[in-house]
């Protein structure tokens, strides 16, 4: 999906990883089949998670997120670290 709004000026992006659960792909980040997150980091290098759903009539939002939380978030989806959050990432995966 190609990013819209203020996702559009974002500097970096990170898509959420998923499993195979045997019948549908589950989001890691949301536990959910039907609830998505995105990662982005922006032009100021904040980092801010996107909330998407498939659910009907639902409406994505955006929250500003901590360094640490940034960092637990790409662990979690098994990503690259930014060079950034490196030392972050040293200490929430202690």
């Amino acid at each position: 999906m190609k990013p819209e709004g203020p996702t559009l000026n974002a500097s970096q992006h990170w898509d959420e990883n998923t499993r195979w659960n045997g019948n549908n792909r589950i989001s890691v980040a949301t536990g959910s089949q039907w609830e998505h997150q995105t990662l982005y980091r922006s032009r100021r290098g904040r980092y801010y998670i996107e909330h998407t759903s498939q659910w009907q009539g639902s409406t994505p939002s955006a929250e500003w997120v901590s360094n640490e939380e940034a960092a637990r978030w790409l662990l979690a989806s098994e990503h690259d670290v930014p060079a950034e959050l490196d030392t972050v990432a040293e200490q929430v995966s202690e």
